[in-house]
């Protein structure tokens, strides 16, 4: 039986896909009169089918070594495309995290969702999300991780664009495709640059190669920077982040999922590409890079939002921040704790914030307040789940924190900083949208708010005790340090700057009414953190005007140049032929005159030109 569930494990990515394959009928209109909820049953009961699957295959895989699957999808003379899946309990272990948060969530829809027309087009997508994601983690091949990342983009461009009929998610939809897509493309020429090198895709075989490799260093610069410019997009890092914040105009179940595990998937790839990015010290000067100026920057832009989604959404792109700071300094064991605890807590954060918006029909949090009496399951979800995202002892987030801390320690303090910044900006921040919108009086939109009904109660109070939950998880697994050899000048350092970031939320004065600050050096701090240091606008007098002024040149040259070139030959053709015609005298003699004359014309002409 063992043996039967281990072979067969490469179905557990395939329930998904078969879940939003059943849902079709439903979703496209075919059945009507039952109404869309038997097709978000069958996408859940497929779901229940690969966390059982999964589940029973991390307990047989649990403490031994990984088990291959190779598939040898296309063969052609020296051209091998194989499919290799990594059937290990660190694989196993991420697609049960991610089958757990993909059935909460969409439990979760059942009662966000319920009165939606397009309800089964919604569980259709989210079953080939899940698919996709449980690929990933199964994944042993950069050729299938990226045909998978593939599949991710095209089913973050259709949930953020499911409500179609609103102008302003068409427009979030397409730039969070096109912002994903520049990190695709130079991706995929990093996919085969490295094919070409190595001759593999698979990941031990490029494990073995980078070993010996020995690459010049532009090469490897520039191989390493295409490697990560698809974990840079997926991640919404620097430069490529501004999709995720524009992508919270979908639904709230889809932004659970993206922001706690499909972010997380590219990250897991960047993670299985690190072996290979130690040979370019360019990319991993780059990763640290770029993932501290999103961390400090992101957990900034965070602080001054007001709509309660983009307020969670930035907050991911910091914590992202720091798993690539881990991967650059080589800490992959950093970078998945991170991940592990990072994806538990944010999902919770973010279905307290869906049951705000539901009961509450805003996403303002300024016109928010009150609802800690009226909503108590959802309060303590909040506060649970931030509770669990920062270093609060002994919850996941602590821990996390504290591997990082202490791992750069001695020999890289300035990432300590980094760390500690960012979780004291990370709890100012959880502690000024608590205030905000489950303290003080109540709001018109907050007055007659009731707790969520029972679909989105459940999952949501689940998860709060799995937060709990997460140190004991962590300590069934042997990941907790020993309490006897703690550095506890780092427990302290994280605990201070926690309190500092709690402290600083709950004491600065958070005047509802202000629109707009009036003094001039407030006034201009708020609008630089709010309008993401004004980067969409720099683009837009950067990049997007360059790229307009290639296309219009480009169409000025079509259009006069090439087509002025083309409509000038047919012109003089039509002419020489009008012209021709009145030189037709019926006599063979004229004709072989003229072939005559035309052929010496020509002649003295290339005589002429060859001299």
């Amino acid at each position: 039986m063992e043996q039967f569930l281990l072979q067969n494990s490469w179905w557990i990515p395939c329930y998904g896909v078969v879940g939003a394959i059943l849902t079709l009928p439903w979703a496209v209109g075919i059945i009507r009169r039952t109404g869309p909820r038997p097709a978000a049953y069958f996408n859940l009961l497929m779901t229940i089918i690969s966390l059982v699957h999964g589940f029973l295959v991390f307990r047989i895989t649990l403490g031994e070594d990984p088990q291959p699957l190779v598939v040898h999808w296309f063969t052609a003379d020296d051209l091998d495309l194989t499919l290799m899946l990594d059937v290990s309990s660190i694989g196993m272990g991420a697609v049960e995290l991610i089958t757990t948060l993909s059935l909460l969530a969409q439990l979760f829809a059942l009662g966000y969702m319920e009165k939606d027309w397009a309800l089964a087009r919604f569980f259709a997508l989210m079953g080939f999300f899940e698919g996709a994601m449980s690929g990933l983690a199964l994944s042993e091949s950069l050729f299938l991780s990226y045909a998978l990342l593939e599949m991710l983009t095209l089913s973050t461009y259709l949930l953020v664009g499911f409500w179609y009929a609103q102008p302003l998610v068409v427009t979030a939809a397409r730039d969070a495709f096109l912002t994903k897509r520049v990190g695709d493309v130079l991706l995929l020429m990093g996919v085969v640059a490295l094919a070409t090198l190595s001759g593999t895709l698979n990941f031990p075989d490029l494990y073995e190669w980078a070993e010996t490799a020995e690459l010049s260093p532009t090469v490897s610069t520039l191989l390493g920077l295409a490697l990560i410019a698809g974990p840079i997009g997926k991640c919404a890092q620097f430069p490529l982040h501004l999709w995720l914040d524009e992508a919270m105009e979908g639904p709230n179940p889809a932004s659970i999922l993206r922001n706690s595990v499909v972010v997380a998937c590219g990250a897991y790839v960047l993670i299985k590409l690190q072996p290979i990015l130690v040979l370019s010290p360019v990319a991993s000067i780059a990763l640290i890079v770029l993932g501290t100026m999103t961390a400090i920057g992101a957990s900034l832009v965070a602080i001054a939002q007001i709509d309660i989604k983009r307020t969670l959404s930035h907050s991911t792109s910091a914590y992202l921040g720091l798993v690539f700071i881990a991967v650059g300094t080589q800490w992959t064991d950093v970078a998945l704790f991170v991940l592990f605890t990072h994806a538990i807590a944010k999902a919770l954060l973010f279905m307290s914030i869906g049951s705000v918006i539901l009961t509450t029909s805003s996403q303002d949090i300024t016109e928010m307040g009150g609802l800690w009496s009226r909503m108590p399951a959802t309060s303590t979800a909040f506060v649970v789940g931030a509770a669990g995202l920062v270093g609060l002892l002994p919850l996941g987030g602590f821990w996390a924190l504290y591997e990082g801390v202490d791992t750069y320690w001695y020999g890289q303090p300035w990432l300590v900083v980094v760390l500690l910044i960012v979780n004291a900006l990370s709890a100012f921040n959880l502690t000024r949208v608590f205030r905000l919108v489950f303290l003080g009086p109540p709001q018109p939109k907050t007055r007659r708010a009731p707790e969520v009904p029972w679909t989105m109660a459940v999952p949501m109070v689940y998860l709060t005790v799995t937060t709990l939950l997460v140190p004991a998880i962590l300590q069934r697994l042997y990941l907790l340090p020993d309490w006897t050899y703690l550095n506890w000048s780092v427990v302290l350092l994280l605990m201070l700057s926690g309190a500092v970031g709690f402290g600083l939320g709950a004491t600065i004065n958070l005047n509802r009414t202000w629109a707009r600050p009036i003094q001039i050096p407030l006034k201009f701090a708020q609008d630089l953190l709010a309008y993401d240091f004004y980067i969409d606008q720099l683009y837009k007098v950067t990049v997007v005007w360059l790229v307009d002024r290639v296309s219009r040149f480009n169409a000025w040259f079509d259009r006069y140049v090439l087509d002025g070139v083309v409509n000038f030959v047919g012109l003089a053709s039509i002419f020489s032929g009008e012209s021709l015609k009145y030189s037709v005298s019926g006599q063979s003699q004229f004709y072989l005159l003229t072939i005559l004359i035309g052929v010496s014309i020509l002649g003295a002409l290339l005589t002429y030109f060859a001299w």
